[in-house]
């Protein structure tokens, strides 16, 4: 890995180039240390399912987590924070309200699963002020359309608050991923704000057909576009004009700190699509900040 300073300046000076005040990432990663380094775990054994090493490239503390995506100039980040099991959610929501209280920057992050009483606490936590939810499919192995969900759609859709959703099939399959699951929720709450993860990794068309379909459907960069993720799930060259033309809705996403490269990477294999700067101005700062109502640093 490059040195940190010098891997920040370069991060600004991409943000400088094509003209933001700094950047949005919908998709990073803080959640209490004793479940973060079970993901990071996740991850290091990862290797074996998808035939690729996965190392974690800011495999750091806490605090300096937080100090290195301000050193590159993001604005507003979340944490994506998702159970694996019942009776996790709230936790992971009490802690993501103390979270976003300590930390400036920090877009309160929710979370959910399909068991009793959820309706009530998404509901309480849309109340008390969560900016955007998680909901992990494959980690979770939940349908979205259980039952339990169906009024936690309805909560989100008449609030406007966004769900990002791990909802592809990459890296690896789960009974409940793909466009299928997630489409038929669209279908019955069209006003949905869902950012669907990975840009749908590596259904990647079916997906941009549901953002085509539904007005409220966003997609987010996370790992899509890289050097890694191309060996595994490249993006179809032939999709690139139905991605220009969806870039209102496109949002950086990095995955960080759970990514095997470094950050910087993200924005040169987003500029490598050769879309335009004015594309590129909209998906690494303007969608994110009206999307959430930010504005620049001073």
């Amino acid at each position: 890995m490059m040195n940190s300073a010098d891997e920040a300046s370069q991060v600004r000076e991409f943000a400088r180039r094509i003209g933001v005040p700094g950047l949005v990432d919908v998709h990073t990663h803080f959640m209490p240390e004793r479940v973060l380094k079970k993901v990071w775990a996740y991850f290091d054994a990862v290797g074996p399912l998808t035939g690729v090493e996965w190392p974690i490239t800011y495999r750091f503390e806490e605090e300096e987590r937080v100090r290195v995506l301000r050193e590159f100039g993001v604005v507003g980040f979340t944490s994506m924070i998702y159970p694996h099991k019942a009776g996790m959610a709230e936790w992971l929501n009490g802690w993501g309200e103390e979270f976003a209280g300590r930390t400036e920057g920090c877009l309160r992050t929710g979370t959910f699963f399909p068991e009793a009483g959820v309706e009530g606490y998404v509901r309480r936590a849309v109340e008390g002020g969560v900016r955007v939810f998680k909901a992990h499919l494959q980690v979770g192995a939940y349908d979205p359309n259980s039952p339990e969900l169906e009024g936690v759609w309805g909560v989100l859709a008449e609030a406007g608050v966004p769900v990002v959703m791990h909802c592809g099939s990459g890296p690896v399959p789960g009974k409940f991923t793909g466009p299928g699951p997630v489409g038929e929720v669209l279908a019955r709450h069209p006003r949905l704000r869902v950012i669907v993860a990975h840009m749908g990794m590596p259904e990647y068309g079916e997906f941009l057909g549901l953002a085509e379909r539904y007005g409220e459907v966003r997609l987010d960069t996370t790992m899509a576009f890289t050097d890694f993720s191309e060996r595994m799930a490249p993006f179809p060259k032939g999709e690139l004009g139905r991605l220009r033309d969806l870039g209102a809705r496109v949002l950086l996403g990095s995955d960080f700190p759970n990514i095997p490269y470094g950050y910087l990477h993200q924005l040169e294999a987003l500029e490598r699509l050769q879309l335009g700067e004015e594309w590129l101005r909209a998906v690494c700062w303007g969608n994110g900040a009206r999307l959430f109502g930010l504005e620049p640093v001073r």
